[in-house]
């Protein structure tokens, strides 16, 4: 891709279509045209800045008058694959991708990307806080709410990119090639985009095509999905599993291991729940990969508090503790927050409707402490169902 002779349309101007148009910009691309069919205060303050910087907005009625000039669709992860405007450059053979991809292009440092149905945020955390520990410059980027682009400079060539990667980002992604892919779990979410499980699955297995036999993709030994991905790549298989002992981080007489070190205790956690245990082995094999010493790691986890909206204690009124674990954004994460819980409790739910089943979720509430659940949002009537 040769910046100064194309010109780019990025659709979608939040962060992640900012920092691209950004970095378009500094690479002095042709001509850079923004357009966003949602026009809140937001959007309009992001297109005026960049504007400013010598981008140009498109209007909706102009949209096909500017796409057919433009040899580049950068595609926002919030805006499906089989929208009008991807289909349009496709049906015509023009390249689409996204921020991530633009990013990846120009990263020079070694990347570990994470990825999973649930718990990326916080095993990005964690591997953030276990390198910065032991004094190695890593900077968390991607889904986890930083873009990789805006984080160009600051990694340079020494530093670890320490990258959440959703499936939406996947859609448009090619070549990053993770020194380390780290797969934490496959459940059902987004088949409103996706539609089925199989495609969901192939857009994961993505993440690890570039690897190579230099390479490691760090795989949960305990989800049968995640376990059929052993076959499908050339890099090295390291695994990760809170029920047996596998080549790579276990639990063995309450405690973390790799491979024959002992590293930390559970009861020296802060976090609770089966699935915060998933992440710290999954950031275990991450860091040792990385050639991180274990006494660093052990320290590290004992010192790490967790992520804002997941199970984050927000107060207590009148003996009432509350609990913000807005970031389960699906049936498999609201379960295992479910699940984590002790005692009595109370459980608001309700959101956007993503097409799986309620069923689950509820079995789980009948074996839990939760004694009462207040529904709202879109979803209300398909969780009363339920």
């Amino acid at each position: 891709m040769y910046y100064p002779m194309q010109t780019f349309l990025v659709a979608g101007i939040s962060r992640s279509g900012v920092a691209a148009a950004e970095l378009l910009l500094k690479k002095h691309a042709r001509a850079v045209w923004l357009y966003d069919d949602v026009s809140d205060e937001g959007v309009r303050k992001n297109i005026a800045h960049l504007t400013q910087l010598g981008c140009r907005g498109v209007s909706k009625e102009e949209l096909s008058a500017r796409a057919a000039e433009c040899d580049v669709l950068v595609l926002s992860p919030g805006i499906p694959i089989d929208h009008a405007l991807p289909v349009l450059f496709r049906k015509e053979g023009k390249a689409i991708v996204g921020e991530a991809e633009l990013a990846a292009r120009e990263l020079r440092c070694p990347v570990v990307a994470v990825t999973g149905t649930n718990g990326k945020t916080t095993t990005v955390s964690m591997i953030e806080h276990i390198f910065n520990a032991c004094h190695k410059r890593a900077v968390a980027c991607g889904n986890v709410g930083r873009p990789i682009a805006d984080c160009l400079e600051e990694l340079e060539e020494d530093g670890i990119a320490v990258a959440e990667i959703s499936s939406f980002q996947l859609e448009t992604l090619t070549s990053l090639r993770p020194h380390v892919s780290v797969f934490l779990n496959i459940a059902e979410d987004h088949l409103n985009r996706h539609y089925t499980m199989e495609n969901y699955i192939y857009l994961k297995q993505r993440l690890m095509k570039n690897s190579a036999e230099s390479e490691y993709v760090v795989l949960n030994h305990d989800d049968a999905v995640l376990r059929t991905f052993a076959e499908k790549t050339r890099a090295q298989v390291v695994w990760f599993s809170t029920e047996e002992r596998v080549n790579g981080a276990y639990i063995q007489d309450g405690a973390i291991w790799w491979r024959e070190e002992k590293l930390v205790s559970l009861a020296d956690l802060p976090l609770e729940g089966k699935h915060n245990e998933e992440n710290a082995l999954a950031a275990v094999c991450a860091c040792k990969l990385m050639g991180v010493n274990g006494a660093y790691i052990a320290a590290a986890l004992k010192t790490f508090k967790g992520i804002r909206h997941r199970l984050q204690k927000i107060g207590e009124v009148d003996g009432i503790t509350f609990l913000d674990d807005s970031k389960a954004t699906n049936v498999d994460a609201a379960i295992k927050a479910v699940e984590s819980v002790k005692g009595e409790s109370v459980i608001i739910l309700g959101g956007k409707d993503k097409g799986y089943s309620y069923a689950p979720l509820f079995a789980a509430i009948r074996r839990s402490g939760v004694v009462h659940a207040v529904l709202c949002g879109e979803n209300a009537f398909r969780l009363l169902d339920a």
